[in-house]
C-alpha cells in the first residue's frame, strides 16, 4: 500500500496581484494574523503526515528558507530575555522529523512545470500538491488529512474541488464527474479555465491535489495550454486514460489568499478565532461598523 509521505509546495510565482507588497517579499510570506501563508500550507500537511516538504522557489524566495531554517541569532536573544513562550513559537515552526529541500524554477511556465521540476525528489511515490494562495480551515481534520484518509482506500490520483459560482470557471480547472453528486466522484473528465458556457460543472478544483508518480510522464509531454503555460490540469486529463483520478469535496471553508478580498477575508476570520486578540478585535470591528 502506498503511502503519502512527501508534498510539493509551488511557491515561485512573482505575486504581481499583491504589488507593491510583494516587490521584496514573496507573496506566500504575507502574514494572516501571525503567521505568514505557507507556514499555514506546511502545518496542514504536517498534520496530514508528511515528512518530507519540497519547495519550488525562485531566486527571489529566500525569505521562505529563511523562515523554515533555524536563526540561532533570534534563539539566543529570546533565551537571555527569558522568552520563552515566543522561543518556543520560534522553534517549533519546523516540526522534529520534518525535513524541506528546495528546487529552482528557472522562469515562470506554469504550476505543471512546477511539480516537474521536484521529480528526481519524488521519485516513484505518491506525493501532495499544496498551493498556499488557498487558505482552508478544515476544522479538526484538514484538508489534505480527509485526502491523505480516502487515498488510503482509493490508491489512486484525488483533486480537491468545490461548487464555485458559474460565472467564474474561467479562473479554475473545472471537472466533469457526470451526474454524480457524491463527496468523492470519478472524474469522467477535466478542463482548464474553461468559458462559462463551455464548464461541464461548476466543480473547480482548488489547491489542494494527491497525484500518483504517473503524473511525471504526463507532465513532460503535455504541451503549453492556457497563458503559454505546462497546465497540471492538462496532465490530469491525460492522466484519466491510465487511471482513476477522483474528485474529492472537502469539509472546511477555503480563503482565495491570491486575491486581495480573499486575503482581507481570511485575516479577519482567523483574528476573530485567535487565542489572543478575538475578543478584542471583535470589538474593534463592531466599533467600525456602528
Amino acid at each position: 500500500m502506498m503511502k503519502i509521505t512527501k508534498a510539493i509546495f509551488p511557491v515561485a510565482g512573482l505575486g504581481t496581484r499583491f504589488l507593491p507588497a510583494t516587490k521584496a517579499n514573496p507573496k506566500e510570506m504575507l502574514p494572516i494574523v501571525d503567521k505568514p501563508l505557507i507556514q499555514y500550507a506546511v502545518e496542514e500537511a504536517v498534520h496530514a503526515g508528511i515528512t518530507e516538504l519540497i519547495f519550488v522557489t525562485n531566486s527571489s524566495k529566500r525569505a521562505i528558507e529563511d523562515h523554515f531554517d533555524s536563526n540561532f541569532e533570534l534563539e539566543a536573544t529570546l533565551q537571555e530575555r527569558g522568552k520563552k513562550e515566543l522561543l518556543d513559537i520560534v522553534k517549533g515552526i519546523l516540526p522534529e522529523g520534518v525535513s524541506c529541500a528546495y528546487i529552482r524554477q528557472k522562469s515562470p511556465q506554469g504550476l505543471g512545470h512546477a511539480v516537474l521540476c521536484a521529480k528526481q525528489l519524488v521519485m516513484n511515490e505518491p506525493f501532495a500538491v499544496l498551493l498556499a494562495d488557498d487558505l482552508i480551515d478544515g476544522g479538526p481534520q484538514s484538508c489534505l488529512a480527509q485526502m491523505v484518509a480516502c487515498f488510503k482506500d482509493l490508491q489512486t490520483s484525488i483533486v480537491a474541488v468545490e461548487q464555485i459560482h458559474p460565472s467564474e470557471t474561467g479562473k479554475y480547472g473545472i471537472v466533469d464527474t457526470g451526474a454524480s453528486t457524491d463527496q468523492m466522484a470519478r472524474l469522467s473528465g477535466i478542463i482548464e479555465k474553461p468559458h462559462p458556457e463551455q464548464a461541464p460543472s461548476n466543480l473547480g478544483v482548488v489547491g489542494r491535489y494527491i497525484l500518483t508518480p504517473r503524473i511525471f510522464s504526463q507532465l513532460e509531454n503535455t504541451k503549453r495550454g492556457s497563458n503559454g503555460e505546462i497546465q497540471l490540469t492538462d496532465a490530469i486529463a491525460k492522466l484519466l486514460q491510465e487511471e482513476p483520478v477522483y474528485a474529492y469535496r472537502f469539509q472546511g471553508k477555503r480563503y482565495d489568499c491570491g486575491s486581495k478580498l480573499g486575503y482581507l477575508e481570511a485575516t479577519v476570520a482567523y483574528a476573530l478565532k485567535h487565542p489572543e486578540l478575538a475578543g478584542d478585535f471583535k470589538r474593534s470591528l463592531e466599533s467600525l461598523v456602528a
